[in-house]
Order: structure tokens, then sequence, then C-alpha cells
């Protein structure tokens, strides 16, 4: 049994934690998953993506049986405030599907989780809409897996791109499985040479973001001091 578990989307987001802990492949439903482990603690990577999520949500609480989730990895801002490399952790998590939401202990602001990545345009309608300071697609799905199965959860999320930040959508580079297909995104980014400039300045955030995010994790699982969800501040919208 592990205390923690850890739900992120993509492996490159929580590298520089998981680079020396056991990796394990274990079945659940018919679906492989690899897990990293370390002491008390497991990490699943399940993909981007409210579904990716859940799955991966659902395999590590059925196989683990841990005492508190959480949904862990990159955020965009909708605040002007927050920059790359920033932590937040949250005190709501809402739905932007449905606008449900849930409560936190020991959190600050709004993280709403939306379907699709975010324009800038589409960050200030979300912050407008949900009082939100940053935008994930996969907490939600955490919480309301964590939340059936009557596992506490917690959220910690580092930003990756900031409100202003502009790039064309990558959601066709996703697979059904939640999957980013890095080479099919080069061989699209190389042919366009206007994307260059932004291509880098995406690989330096995300670098920054996910050494910002392990550094909080390390911080996390040294300290025990584990924040989660609230069970009584769960609402549903009217």
């Amino acid at each position: 049994m592990s205390r923690v578990a850890i739900v992120a989307a993509l492996e490159r987001e929580v590298h520089p934690l998981v680079k020396s802990w056991q990796v394990g492949e274990k079945e659940y439903e018919g679906r492989k998953f690899r897990f990293f482990e370390n002491g008390d603690a497991v990490l699943v990577c399940g993909g981007i993506g409210a579904e990716a999520a859940r799955r991966a949500s659902e395999a590590v609480i059925a196989v683990f049986e841990p005492a508190v989730v959480y949904s862990v990895g990159f955020a965009g801002a909708l605040d002007s405030s927050f920059k790359v490399g920033d932590i937040v952790r949250p005190k709501r998590v809402v739905n932007a599907r449905d606008g449900s939401s849930v409560g936190l202990d020991g959190g600050d602001g709004v993280v709403v989780t939306s379907p699709s990545v975010a324009s800038p345009k589409q960050k200030t309608k979300l912050r407008e809409s949900y009082g939100a300071q940053a935008v994930d697609m996969e907490a939600a799905a955490v919480a309301r897996a964590a939340e059936l199965r009557g596992v506490t959860f917690g959220v910690i999320k580092a930003i990756s791109d900031e409100v202003d930040f502009e790039f064309p959508s990558t959601e066709q580079f996703i697979d059904s499985s939640g999957n980013f297909s890095e080479r099919r995104f080069a061989l699209f980014a190389v042919m366009r040479p206007w994307l260059w400039g932004r291509v880098i300045d995406l690989a330096r955030n995300s670098g920054r973001a996910a050494r910002a995010l392990c550094a909080a994790l390390e911080v996390l699982l040294a300290s025990k001091n584990l924040m989660g969800h609230v069970p009584a501040s769960e609402t549903a919208p009217p």
C-alpha cells in the first residue's frame, strides 16, 4: 500500500522527480500503466485530458490503495501576476464542463479544468466565468475519481504558460489515450519557421515548470504535510 499517489499527464512534467524511482508496469481493466515508486509514494502518468486522467486515477487507487491522490502537472496562467514556474495550490477546483467544483484544505485561489488547451482569449473567458487563476485539463477528473472511491484529493500545479502566451492548437497531436506525439509535433513545427521562436519558448518554459513542480513535490513528500480535499465543501451547479 502507498500512502501518496500522484497523477500526472506526461512523464516530462515529472522527470526530475522520478528519474531515479523504481518503474514497474501493471494492468488494470485491460490497460497497462507504468508506475513509478519510491518509498510510500507512487506516481502514474495517465496522458493528457480528463478521460486519460480518470483512467489513471482509477488504476492507481485500485492497485495501490493510497490514502491521498494528487493531481499534478502543468497549468496555464489566467492571472497576469502568475509567471512561468510559479506553483499553484488551489482552494477550489472547478470543472468547466458542468460547473461542479470541489474544495481543498490549505490552498488558495481557483483552478478550472477545461476540456481543451486555452488560448489567450479563452483564458480571459475562463477567468471571468469562474474567478480562476489557472487552467488545466485533468484536475477535476482526478478529483471525481478520488471522491467516488473515498480517497483524499489534492492539487499541485506549475505554471508553464503565462496569460498572454499564444501557440497554435496542439490537440491534433494527442491520441485517444492522451499521449502526445512529439515526433509529429516536431515535423509540424520544423516546416513552419515562424513558429520556431515560440517552440523554443515553449520548451524552455516547460523545463522551468517541470523543475519547479518537482521541487515542490519533493518538499511535500519529505514533509508529509498533505493538503487535501474537504468532502463537505464539494458543490454542484444549480
